[in-house]
């Protein structure tokens, strides 16, 4: 493991224990300025999946919290439990009077863009969605780089030649992940010479299966299942909270793996998923947060989008955890050399979700 990543998974480490303690109801405007810096005070606003979703919003949230710690100012999440909350929330953070407001996922881009043009004198950063606007920032990840390390990874460790993906919605932030990991799979079969089938998802047609939301977890099971009868024994959910149902859909078939998206499941999931983690392909959500905020303290605020890579530690794969007996050494040396060729430009990852 690099020196980056592996400062980088203690830090998510301690930052989740200190969302177990910080996570509080929407802020009221008396929550504003009350930080030692009392000239500066950001807000988040969550998307409908709420706030420890073991996702995005909750890498982002613990990305405000250590910038709050490392910069000493006033943070605070508003949460939106339903679509309706969306539009509103994003007004009351502008209501506080913070001049950063973070929002977080594609459901808030419409509500983030009216309230960026209504109020230029604040700056927004909106993750996992890339827009236009002179005040907002977008934080995007090509994760299909590290997808493609999961998927060459997934198609090396399947006993069953069957591997599968799906997601919560056909949206470029979710299928940038399932381009990646086809290809790697592709990878895979082209330097083995083997045949291992992706299920769930055609590039070519940028088609595949959806669940179409990111919360209800008895549709990642069965989803799951009806794959693990078609033979696949590794599972990649894009699905948000959905994803839970295909781990423990695994946990109940015994000799199926996961691989989780956007922070490591291992840390964030139940202790009884543990067993079933291969990997997960990380969002470095938690730095470019803290960076943003930095440079906006700094008066070094740009729309230039943050584009995470594997270049500069915006994605990786996490570690093999319980599962790296099953992962061998040659199997290891490879990926680690396809990391390296990515980062050259010696291998290129393309799709059309690809962010610019």
């Amino acid at each position: 493991m690099s020196r980056r990543r592996f400062v980088f998974l203690i830090a998510l480490v301690g930052a989740s224990v200190a969302l177990l303690a910080a996570c509080a109801p929407a802020p009221t405007d008396e929550g504003a300025g009350t930080g030692a810096d009392n000239d500066y005070c950001a807000r988040m606003v969550t998307n409908s999946g709420g706030l420890e979703d073991r996702s995005f919003n909750q890498s982002s949230w613990e990305g405000l919290q250590l910038a709050e710690s490392e910069f000493d100012i006033n943070v605070d999440a508003i949460v939106s439990t339903t679509e309706s909350d969306l539009e509103p929330n994003v007004t009351s953070a502008v209501g506080t009077g913070c001049k950063f407001i973070l929002t977080v996922g594609y459901e808030l881009a419409d509500a983030t863009i009216a309230e960026a043009k209504a109020n230029p004198d604040i700056h927004f950063s909106i993750v996992d969605e890339q827009v236009d606007g002179e005040n907002i920032k977008p934080i995007v990840f090509d994760t299909a780089q590290a997808s493609y390390l999961a998927g060459y990874l997934a198609a090396g460790v399947s006993q069953t030649g069957k591997v599968a993906t799906f997601g919560g919605g056909n949206q470029p932030p979710v299928t940038l992940f399932m381009d990646g990991f086809a290809d790697g799979v592709a990878k895979y079969n082209e330097a083995h010479g083997a045949a291992v089938q992706v299920l769930g998802w055609d590039k070519a047609a940028q088609d595949g299966t959806f669940t179409g939301d990111f919360e209800d977890i008895n549709k990642g099971k069965a989803y799951t299942q009806a794959f693990i009868d078609q033979g696949a024994d590794v599972i990649l959910p894009v699905a948000g909270q959905v994803g839970e149902g295909a781990a423990a859909a695994a946990v109940e078939a015994g000799a199926v793996s996961v691989i989780w998206v956007d922070n490591d499941g291992y840390d964030t999931l139940p202790a009884e998923f543990k067993p079933v983690l291969l990997t997960s392909v990380l969002k470095n959500t938690q730095d470019a947060v803290v960076q943003i905020v930095g440079d906006d303290m700094n008066g070094e605020f740009s729309n230039d989008p943050f584009i995470g890579t594997l270049e500069n530690g915006g994605v990786d794969i996490a570690p093999y955890h319980d599962l790296a007996s099953r992962v061998s050494a040659e199997l290891a040396a490879e990926i680690d050399q396809l990391r390296a060729d990515i980062i050259a430009g010696t291998i290129t990852v393309d799709s059309p979700s690809k962010p610019e």
